[in-house]
């Protein structure tokens, strides 16, 4: 990991709520506004951003968790503004907190942890996987 990233650290996403984003399940909408899924998506991603610059050539990083409360709704065509903060960094574990607003207010805040591994380690834990799945279906 590249050196430099710190505390406070901020990063910025806006979204535009489109009905591919609605609360839905088995294709069926539930509720036509912004959903938990889409909302946990875009926490991810606005996290993403803070580590991206930092990642070294051989180096990717993973989701290890998404701890969100899902506050208010947001109806088709309104702006999402979600904000990601690195609030810790220890070793190679990132925290960031992430609050997302629309017109209205707070509609959602989380917290979002990843780990920044060598792509060569996530590639063979992944083959590991791959092998095991390939026996139990053979």
């Amino acid at each position: 990991m590249r050196l430099g990233m710190e505390i406070g650290r901020v990063e910025t996403i806006e979204i535009i709520v489109t009905e591919d984003m609605f609360a839905s399940f088995e294709g069926e909408v539930v509720h036509p506004v912004y959903s938990t899924v889409a909302m946990t998506y875009h926490m991810e991603w606005v996290s993403r951003k803070i580590i991206l610059p930092f990642l070294e050539v051989h180096e990717e990083g993973m989701g290890a968790s998404v701890n969100l409360q899902h506050l208010a709704p947001s109806p088709l065509g309104s702006a999402v503004t979600l904000t990601a903060t690195l609030t810790a960094l220890r070793g190679n574990v990132v925290w960031t907190k992430v609050v997302a607003k629309n017109l209205f207010g707070v509609i959602g805040t989380g917290e979002v942890k990843q780990v920044i591994m060598p792509k060569k380690q996530i590639k063979e834990r992944l083959d590991e996987i791959t092998i095991v799945i390939k026996k139990d279906h053979s």
